[in-house]
């Protein structure tokens, strides 16, 4: 049985990332924050907190 991960953005933690090429599989784009690479975080505890740093962030802006 084949696990599927949830994929998070590593600039903002943000879980509303998608392929922006699907056929290359390698880059990646956030529709929070606008990132766009070929990083994606599949630790949720890790996102958590990088979503945590990013809200204060923002914040403070």
């Amino acid at each position: 049985m084949k696990k599927f991960f949830r994929k998070f953005c590593p600039e903002c933690g943000s879980d509303n990332i998608k392929w922006d090429i699907p056929q290359m599989w390698s880059i990646w784009k956030c529709y929070d924050c606008g990132y766009t690479g070929p990083l994606v975080i599949e630790d949720g505890e890790i996102a958590e907190a990088i979503r945590k740093n990013y809200l204060k962030k923002q914040e403070e802006k």
